[in-house]
């Protein structure tokens, strides 16, 4: 089994979430801050936008404008240049708190929710994915998902997969012309890991975030795990390929619990790792 040596790059962060690579920075949300940032190579922080009710899931337009998912109000915004506009509201359809989000190459958006009261511990229901389109238009494209988390679109822009954190499985969608999402099947199942963001390497295989057994996991089509990250005392929250090879893996975790979710009280960091 393959063996990796995170580094630190930057601290201070409180839950960092939602990572992408974009533009020669890492852009991400920090969710309990309430805020945008991107980070450079060097460790360079900036802060991009401030989010009152909590950005999750990032994305960008073809024309490279950022799309950010606010949490608490179930609307997907945009920023247009330097001002975040409502690109999008979900509220009719989501059945729960806006989480993560993938955006393909002509602007489709794939937005999870939680399905239910997370922060305050409510009954346990499944949720949907919804799709919005460029123009703001949206439509469920998948239902019964046991907390979807993480989602990333192949190269090929032909399959959508996505973490079910509480069915301790991946799961995969072929995308229709139209952007609908058919043949649902299983990517991979785990034992214990609890899968939270995730995303593609070069090879096919899906590097994943595992909140309850405290590590990064590298799994192939089938569930072969190939690469284990320890991150003792953190949860392991989502990662990111990047850099200027593609190759530099960034691995994005929290000092956390559910009881803290809604206080904010934690400490994040983001450590990067060399691929081969």
């Amino acid at each position: 089994m393959d063996t990796f040596e995170p580094r630190p790059l930057v601290d201070g962060l409180v839950f960092p979430e939602g990572p992408r690579w974009h533009d020669g920075r890492l852009w991400f949300s920090d969710m309990h801050d309430r805020a945008v940032f991107t980070v450079t190579l060097k460790g360079e922080l900036d802060r991009v936008a401030n989010v009152p009710e909590r950005p999750s899931g990032l994305g960008f337009l073809p024309d490279g404008r950022l799309l950010v998912v606010s949490m608490c109000d179930r609307r997907l915004l945009r920023l247009d240049p330097d001002v975040l506009r409502e690109h999008a509201n979900l509220t009719d359809v989501a059945l729960g708190d806006l989480n993560d989000m993938v955006v393909d190459s002509q602007g489709r958006a794939y937005v999870g929710n939680f399905g239910f009261d997370y922060n305050a511990g409510g009954e346990f229901k499944p949720a949907n994915l919804v799709m919005v389109q460029p123009d703001g238009a949206v439509r469920v494209v998948a239902d019964d998902l046991l907390f979807p988390n993480g989602p990333v679109i192949t190269p090929d822009n032909r399959t959508l997969i996505v973490a079910e954190t509480y069915g301790r499985r991946l799961t995969a969608f072929s995308i229709a012309e139209d952007g609908s999402l058919e043949n649902r099947r299983v990517f991979a199942e785990f034992e214990a890991a609890t899968p939270d963001g995730i995303c593609l390497d070069a090879d096919g295989a899906i590097w994943v975030g595992s909140p309850s057994t405290e590590e990064f996991l590298r799994v192939r089509e089938g569930g072969e795990i190939t690469a284990r990250i320890p991150t003792p005392g953190r949860w392991a929250v989502a990662c990111e390929i990047g850099g200027p090879d593609g190759r530099t893996l960034f691995l994005l975790s929290a000092e956390t619990s559910r009881a803290e979710l809604s206080k904010g009280n934690s400490k994040g960091w983001i450590d990067v790792v060399d691929t081969v």
